[in-house]
């Protein structure tokens, strides 16, 4: 007879989570860092006493923000490289919903999050109860189901048993690396405290390693007879490098062959920035030297990335007739993009794979010296952009320079959508694997601070340096609070330009006004003078004001020194940002307007449309 032990269908699944582990660098480590929660009338009774049972095996943090606490656990999950990742539990309703946007985040960035959303009685009885959303045509229908399309997998738990597959299923599309992404169980409050005699198997202790998929011999010999005939070859790094602990490979591949490396978002510090044939960024974001590469490339290998609109310039910046793009790839999705050759793999297999297959073949000589100087030329204008400056007003090049000499590139540098990602790609000079951390992939706004909070967690012997906009910083600070109670230290430095600086200067390429985008350009009787610093530090942190690039200097070199999360203020110029590097965005301009600036613009824009590449 199966042994079996009667417990809630909550403290099953929190004993099941708390026996899942992984093995990193040969230790033996919980694969859940712990739990967010935030506890309402939908998880407090059945999973918060569980969590509670738990507690010492199963840590439960305490935040301020659902979103944000997902928004943490994700860049936990990032920080680790995917190999650990976390859980997060909110009451049903609005605690809820309140995921929806982090879920989304996880979904495209292909990162791995449990979200545990409390959901309405199973038995019905009840209903409607508080916070419940009802349809009219279909009584199955919760709140939770907002979280079906931003979810790899989707379950609602309606009795007990269910939880035993779910979790299974669950921890098979966290750990895969092709299908890897936010996993929704959502818990009917009754159900989460309904006994149930569950297996003593189903808690036996398990760990779960990373699977490493191997190329098709087939795609393998296309992927590298395509490459032995290029002229003009090119490296796409994207995130998939850096969770594969690809990083080495990838520099000796690139060494050996001759080919220069750009780098996605996701995928900036695959190389560190002083690697020679590391061009940095590409796309929209990118340097002049990665850029100019991708124009006249007749092939790109696209090693772990999703060829966003970012990186391909809205598929107008590869422009060598005739091209070819080989996807290396764990997921078949990305790696087919474009009519790309597939190479279906992890990326440090496949590389490893591609390189042997390589021989002793290698770039001609002239399209390495190409790329070589091209680097040594970009480097001048990221200097001059960067360098320190009097001016009242620095640009956020210029306060991207002073953190840089000030904080080096051993650190974990952080940050998330607006105008920051477009001058961090290009002008950051990334250190080792990890220590450069974006999230663009969904560009979302008030990630910054608890996503500051998670990678410090994955991460507590670095500094972490959060770089926010005060737009982001009024959608999402809380968490400030949450890294003081944890003593959790953050150094954040927040640019105050006064409004969205970024999708200005974006409206006003496009040949619009300035409209609704900066303070004094919205609709307002008085503008605010926010105190930014008096704000931080109601808060607990350590708060100051920089008149200077100087005086940001000086405060940096004294953050260092803190033992608790710092928050230093600047003002910036917002109709500033660097003039070198880059390249254009599809962003659709009105064919007819009454301002001659749009109709110029939209001139512009149907000339530059002409360079796009449509996959036939």
């Amino acid at each position: 007879m199966t042994a079996t032990i009667r417990l809630t269908m909550a403290q099953a699944l929190t004993r099941f989570l708390s026996r899942q582990f992984t093995q990193i660098d040969g230790k033996r480590l919980p694969i859940f860092g712990g739990v967010w929660a935030i506890f309402g009338h939908g998880n407090v009774a059945g999973l918060g006493e569980a969590l509670w049972h738990e507690r010492e095996r199963l840590p439960t943090f305490r935040a301020h923000n659902e979103q944000a606490m997902a928004h943490a656990a994700i860049a936990y999950a990032k920080a680790n490289m995917r190999r650990r990742f976390m859980a997060a539990t909110t009451s049903i309703g609005p605690g809820a919903t309140n995921l929806v946007t982090a879920a989304a985040l996880a979904h495209v960035n292909r990162l791995p999050v449990l979200l545990l959303p409390g959901d309405v009685f199973a038995n019905r009885i009840p209903d409607p109860v508080l916070q419940q959303v009802e349809d009219f045509g279909d009584g199955t229908v919760s709140a939770n189901d907002c979280f079906k399309p931003v979810s790899r997998y989707f379950d609602r738990i309606t009795r007990p048993e269910q939880i035993i597959p779910a979790l299974h299923r669950a921890m098979q599309v966290l750990t895969d690396p092709a299908e890897c992404g936010p996993v929704t169980l959502a818990l009917c409050q009754d159900v989460q405290a309904e006994a149930y005699d569950y297996p003593e198997s189903f808690f036996e202790e398990r760990v779960w390693t990373q699977r490493r998929p191997r190329a098709d011999r087939d795609e393998l010999k296309a992927a590298s007879e395509a490459l032995k005939a290029a002229k003009k070859p090119l490296i796409v790094a994207g995130g998939g490098v850096l969770y594969s602990g690809a990083s080495d490979d990838l520099a000796l591949f690139s060494a050996a062959t001759g080919i220069p490396v750009c780098e996605t978002q996701a995928g900036k510090s695959s190389l560190p920035d002083d690697t020679p044939l590391n061009m940095a960024a590409v796309g929209v974001t990118g340097t002049c030297a990665a850029n100019r590469l991708a124009t006249e490339a007749d092939l790109i290998l696209a090693v772990g990335t999703r060829l966003q609109d970012f990186t391909t310039g809205s598929w107008a910046l590869f422009g060598a007739a005739g091209k070819t793009i080989i996807g290396l790839n764990v997921q078949s999705f990305d790696a087919g993009k474009h009519r790309a050759l597939p190479l279906v793999a992890d990326a440090r297999e496949g590389l490893t794979e591609l390189f042997a297959a390589l021989g002793n073949w290698q770039a001609p000589e002239s399209w390495t010296g190409l790329a070589k100087a091209g680097k040594a030329d970009w480097r001048k204008d990221a200097d001059a952009a960067t360098a320190a400056t009097n001016a009242a007003l620095p640009s956020d090049a210029q306060v991207i320079g002073a953190v840089q000499r000030m904080m080096g590139s051993d650190i974990v540098l952080l940050h998330a959508a607006g105008g920051l990602p477009g001058e961090l790609h290009k002008l950051w000079q990334a250190g080792p694997p990890g220590s450069y951390h974006a999230e663009y992939g969904f560009s979302c706004m008030g990630y910054e601070i608890a996503g500051g909070l998670g990678a410090k967690m994955a991460r507590p012997d670095k500094e972490v340096v959060v770089m926010v906009g005060d737009g982001s910083y009024l959608m999402m600070n809380s968490e400030i609070a949450t890294s003081v109670m944890l003593g959790l230290k953050l150094t954040i430095v927040l640019l105050d330009n006064r409004g969205f600086g970024c999708i200005n200067r974006l409206q006003n390429a496009t040949g619009s006004a300035s409209f609704n985008n900066l303070l004094k350009d919205a609709r307002h009787e008085t503008l605010p003078e926010i105190d930014f610093v008096a704000h931080a530090a109601s808060m607990g942190a350590i708060a100051v004001k920089a008149a200077s690039i100087a005086d940001l200097e000086a405060a940096l070199a004294q953050a260092k020194t803190n033992t608790r999360t710092t928050v230093v203020v600047i003002d910036t110029d917002p109709l500033v940002s660097t003039g070198a590097g880059g390249t254009w965005w599809d962003v659709a301009v009105p064919e007819v307007s009454e301002r001659a600036e749009v109709r110029t613009a939209r001139a512009s824009y149907d000339e530059r449309r002409k360079r796009q590449t449509i996959a036939d």
